[in-house]
């Protein structure tokens, strides 16, 4: 076992300990400075609710495990030289970043990493690391990153422009917005419909891989995916998302467009993509071979697509080693860097 892989168990374990309230075995110090953060991110980031980090620390212990890191890096060479790999991360949803700060101590590079600043668990976790790594491979920046050999920058389509005037003349990985949609038949059971309703409101649908659009037959009644919703009903009780609710209602109503409502969320008929906070879009089809020529078109734009023939209901917020984010191999990118 090399001394990246015991690393990425030892931070899969250190996650389990606090997750479990069992005694930490890496740094007591900074474990109990991170099961803190755990609880009480929401007044630097109201999203990042204790249950919705909880999800993402687990979703990480259960990945970090020599079985699957394993089978992960094995698909990888090893690198000669090591490199400085700048890292601008997205602070949307928790953990968001682990990914790409991961990847790059995988490849056996260093990470100098800009974190969004409604992030509070990266710069715990960048300390954690360092003390795993029992070197500095990570190195936290809170200003425009120089002096690295490499970008990996996640934003939104406004800030990737910006990226690439930054960044482009370097060999990068830039990613712009996604958006994650599902597709109803009509004939799916309450437990494929619950799982969409995870697919919606985890990290209340502020992910790239959360569901945003629906499309579902003409005709297509609402009421079974309405009752699948009702665990979900809580999410009315988080300020923002409730003043979210209100707004949009209030708006839609105000000029008279048609909506389905069940008093936590509203749906919309619209052809966009990227459905506000506490709205879902959708859009009907009248047969198969007109849905899926309008989801080729959509092309680059779709991170996940939900369904039957698709990535099952209930695991967009599920992605293993290998999901990359936009479907570029991170790995691929940074263990070829000897071609830079």
């Amino acid at each position: 076992m090399t001394k990246k892989t015991e690393g990425l168990l030892t931070l899969g374990r250190a996650f389990r300990e606090i997750l479990n309230g069992d005694s930490p075995t890496v740094n007591a110090a900074l474990q109990k400075k991170l099961s803190d953060v755990r609880q009480h991110s929401m007044p630097i980031n109201p999203w990042f609710t204790p249950d919705n980090v909880t999800y993402a620390m687990q979703q990480w212990a259960d990945l970090l495990t020599e079985a699957s890191v394993d089978q992960w890096l094995s698909a990888y060479p090893s690198i000669e030289e090591t490199k400085r790999i700048g890292l601008i991360t997205a602070g949307n949803i928790p953990l968001v970043g682990l990914h790409d700060i991961l990847s790059v101590w995988a490849a056996g590079h260093v990470a100098l990493i800009k974190n969004a600043s409604e992030d509070p668990l990266t710069p715990v976790i960048i300390d954690l690391l360092n003390e795993i790594a029992d070197e500095e491979r990570f190195v936290h920046h809170k200003d425009l990153l120089k002096g690295a050999d490499a970008y990996i920058a996640t934003g939104s389509d406004n800030s990737a422009r910006y990226f690439d005037y930054y960044f482009g003349k370097y060999p990068h990985i830039i990613r712009k917005n996604r958006h994650s949609v599902a597709i109803l038949r009509g004939d799916e059971s309450e437990d494929e419909l619950r799982g969409l309703a995870s697919d919606i409101f985890r990290y209340f649908g502020l992910g790239c891989r959360s569901v945003a659009k629906i499309f579902v037959p003409a005709g297509y009644e609402f009421q079974p995916l309405f009752k699948a919703m009702y665990d979900y009903q809580h999410v009315i009780e988080h300020n923002r998302y409730a003043n979210n609710y209100d707004y949009y209602r209030t708006i839609y109503l105000m000029n008279k467009l048609p909506i389905w409502d069940n008093g936590f969320i509203v749906f919309k008929e619209d052809e966009g993509l990227s459905s506000p906070v506490a709205v879902l879009f959708y859009s009907t089809y009248e047969n198969e071979h007109e849905l899926q020529n309008h989801l080729e078109s959509l092309g680059d734009k779709l991170q996940c697509v939900v369904g039957k023939n698709s990535l099952p209901f209930g695991r967009t917020q599920q992605p293993s080693l290998t999901d990359y984010a936009d479907g570029v191999d991170t790995m691929q990118f940074l263990t070829q860097s000897d071609q830079w």
